[in-house]
C-alpha cells in the first residue's frame, strides 16, 4: 500500500532554526531565478507588439514560436531532473541559467541583414525551439532540488516562496519590457530587440553566481551549523526510510520506470497539461487582448496586464500556507483551478464592461496560480528519489505540451475569428478541464502519516 512521508509536527529551537535559515538561505535566490526564467520565456508577449509591426508576423506565428519553446523544453524535462538528483543540481542549474540567457538575448538579433541565414519567421521558430532546449529541466530541476532541503510537510509553503517569481515576473517584468521596448533603441535598433538583449544578459550572470552559491545538499552545507543539519537531515531520512518500507528501492532505472508509469503521476501530467495550456494562452496574449480595450491608456492596459497576477501572488502564498497547515491537498489543488475557469468565463460574458473584465481577471489570475506549489506536493506523496524526479519530469514534460498548444490555439482562432473571443473560450474549456480532473486526486490510505 502507498504511504506518504510521516508527519512530524516538530517546532524545538533547532527545527525552527534550521527551516528559516535554510529558508532565508535559498528562497531569495531561487526566487531571482525564476523571475529572470520566466521573464526570459514570456518577455516575446510584449516584444510581440513591435515584432508584429517590424517583421510582419501574424498571431499564427507569434502563437506557433511562442508555443514551440515548450517541445523542446519537453525533450530535455525528465533527464534534467534525474541530473538534478543523481547528479549536481547546483551545476546542472547553472548551465541552464548560462545557456538560455545567450540563446535569450540572441533573440534580439532576429531579422537584422548581418544574421540573415534564414527568413525571420524561420529565426523566431529555431530560436524559441533552441530556447526550450536550453532551459529544459530547470522548473522540475528546482522542484526535485527543494525536496533536499525541506520536509514532505513544509513542502507546499516553500515551493509557494520559489513559484511566486511566477506572477512577480508579470508584474514587474510587463512594464518593464514596455518600458525598454519603448524608449530604448540604441545603434537604430528597435526597441523590441532590447526587450530580448537586456533581459537575457542577467541570467548568465546569475548562472556564474548559482555555481559558487547553491548548495546541493544538507551535509555540504559549510553555511548550517552541526545541529541544525543533522535535524534536517535526520527529518529527510525518516522519510526516505518511510517509503523504502512501502516497497520503493535505490535502484535509477527501477525507480524511472515506477516515475513514468505511475497511475497518480499520468494523471497529474494530464490535469498539467489542460491548466498550462490555458494558463499561457492567456499570458501570451494578455497584452494584445488589453491593448484592444476601447478608450483606455497605455498605463490602464498595463495596470490591467498586471492586476490578474498580483491577486495570484497573495492567493500562491495563502492557499499553499493553508495546504500545509490542515495538510488538505485535492481541493488546494482542484477548487483554485476551478474558480479560475470561472473567473475566465465571467470576463467574456462582461464583454466591453472594463470595470467587470479586469475584476473576473483577477478572479481567474488568482485561481491559475493559487493551485501551483500545492500541486506539486503530489509526486513526493507517493514517490521518493529518483521516482519522484523522473515524475517531477514527467509532469512538466508532458503538461508543458499545453505551452505549445495554448498560444498557438489562442493566436490560431484570433487570425480566423478576427477576435480573442473564441481563443479565451478555449482557454476557459481547458481550465475547466484541468479542475474537473484534479478532483479525482486522493491522498494514499494513511493519511495521518501524511
Amino acid at each position: 500500500m502507498e504511504q506518504t512521508a510521516p508527519l512530524s509536527t516538530d517546532l524545538s529551537p533547532v527545527a525552527i532554526r534550521a527551516r528559516n535559515r535554510i529558508t532565508w538561505r535559498l528562497m531569495p535566490f531561487l526566487l531571482v531565478l525564476y523571475f529572470i526564467a520566466f521573464i526570459d520565456r514570456s518577455n516575446v508577449s510584449v516584444a510581440k507588439l513591435g515584432m508584429q509591426k517590424e517583421l510582419a508576423f501574424t498571431d499564427t506565428i507569434i502563437g506557433f514560436g511562442s508555443g514551440i519553446f515548450f517541445i523542446g523544453y519537453f525533450l530535455l524535462e525528465i533527464p534534467g531532473t534525474i541530473i538534478v538528483e543523481r547528479w549536481s543540481a547546483r551545476k546542472w542549474i547553472a548551465r541552464i541559467m548560462i545557456s538560455w540567457g545567450i540563446i535569450a538575448a540572441a533573440m534580439g538579433l532576429i531579422g537584422l541583414p548581418q544574421f540573415n541565414f534564414a527568413t525571420p519567421e524561420t529565426q523566431f521558430y529555431s530560436m524559441r525551439f533552441i530556447l526550450g532546449l536550453a532551459e529544459a529541466g530547470f522548473f522540475p530541476g528546482i522542484i526535485v532540488y527543494l525536496s533536499h532541503w525541506y520536509r514532505y510537510t513544509d513542502r507546499a509553503k516553500a515551493k509557494s516562496f520559489f513559484m511566486i517569481g511566477l506572477p512577480i515576473a508579470t508584474i514587474i517584468g510587463t512594464p518593464l519590457s514596455r518600458w525598454i521596448m519603448e524608449t530604448v533603441s540604441w545603434y537604430g535598433w528597435a526597441g523590441w530587440r532590447w526587450v530580448f538583449i537586456l533581459e537575457g544578459i542577467p541570467s548568465v550572470i546569475l548562472g556564474i553566481i548559482t555555481l559558487f552559491y547553491l548548495t546541493d545538499w544538507p551535509q555540504d552545507a559549510k553555511w548550517l551549523p552541526a545541529d541544525e543539519k543533522q535535524w534536517i537531515q535526520g527529518e529527510l531520512e525518516r522519510e526516505w526510510e518511510e517509503k523504502k518500507s512501502a516497497g520503493q528501492k535505490d535502484d535509477l532505472m527501477a525507480d524511472v520506470k515506477l516515475g513514468l508509469r505511475h497511475p497518480k503521476i499520468i494523471l497529474l501530467a494530464v490535469i498539467y497539461f489542460f491548466i498550462v495550456s490555458g494558463y499561457y494562452g492567456l499570458t501570451f496574449f494578455l497584452p494584445s487582448i488589453t491593448a484592444l480595450m476601447k478608450g483606455t491608456s497605455i498605463v490602464t492596459q498595463t495596470i490591467v496586464t498586471m492586476l490578474p497576477y498580483i491577486c495570484g501572488f497573495f492567493a500562491m502564498l495563502w492557499c499553499a500556507a493553508s495546504s500545509d497547515r490542515n495538510q488538505e491537498r485535492r481541493w488546494h489543488t482542484a477548487i483554485p483551478i476551478l474558480v479560475g475557469s470561472l473567473g475566465m468565463a465571467l470576463s467574456i460574458v462582461a464583454g466591453d464592461n472594463l470595470a467587470l473584465v479586469v475584476t473576473f481577471f483577477c478572479v481567474a489570475g488568482a485561481g491559475v496560480h493559487a493551485y501551483l506549489p500545492v500541486l506539486w506536493t503530489w509526486p513526493t506523496v507517493f514517490l521518493a528519489q529518483s521516482a519522484a524526479a523522473a515524475a517531477v519530469g514527467l509532469i512538466n514534460s508532458v503538461g508543458n505540451l499545453g505551452g505549445f498548444v495554448g498560444p498557438y490555439v489562442v493566436g490560431w482562432l484570433k487570425d480566423k475569428t478576427g477576435s480573442f473571443v473564441a481563443g479565451m473560450s478555449y482557454i476557459v474549456v481547458s481550465i475547466l478541464i484541468s479542475g474537473l480532473l484534479a478532483t479525482l486526486l486522493k491522498l494514499p490510505a494513511k493519511k495521518a502519516n501524511s
